[in-house]
């Protein structure tokens, strides 16, 4: 996925389509994320479309519940949900970071030689 480190750094624009392949990913994991807390909040809180896509895009980013949850279905979803979206959350960021992360500590060790 990634060059080795012995091979050469990774044209800019071979990079920026990287860059873009992975921000597109990630956001496809974030709207899935949302997407599965907007129909959760919808169906087992009874919230309408835009409370529950509220809700859902406030616990995804870690910010907390907007509206208060009272039948015991929805509470259960509602710890599920936020377990679920803690990874997401990380998982998508650690996505999108990686390219940058990459070239950055290959262009570190672009100078060293193979001993």
């Amino acid at each position: 996925m990634f060059e080795h480190r012995s091979a050469p750094l990774l044209p800019y624009d071979l990079w920026i389509r990287r860059l873009l392949r992975f921000g597109a990913l990630g956001a496809v994991i974030i709207a899935i994320g949302l997407g599965s807390g907007t129909l959760g909040y919808h169906y087992f809180a009874g919230f309408d479309w835009l409370d529950a896509a509220l809700n859902a895009a406030m616990i995804l980013t870690s910010m907390g519940p907007v509206d208060r949850i009272v039948t015991d279905g929805a509470k259960v979803f509602a710890i599920v949900y936020a377990l679920f979206s803690s990874i997401v959350f990380l998982g998508a960021t650690a996505i999108v970071v990686a390219p940058w992360l990459h070239r950055l500590l290959h262009r570190l060790h672009a100078d060293e030689g193979d001993d």
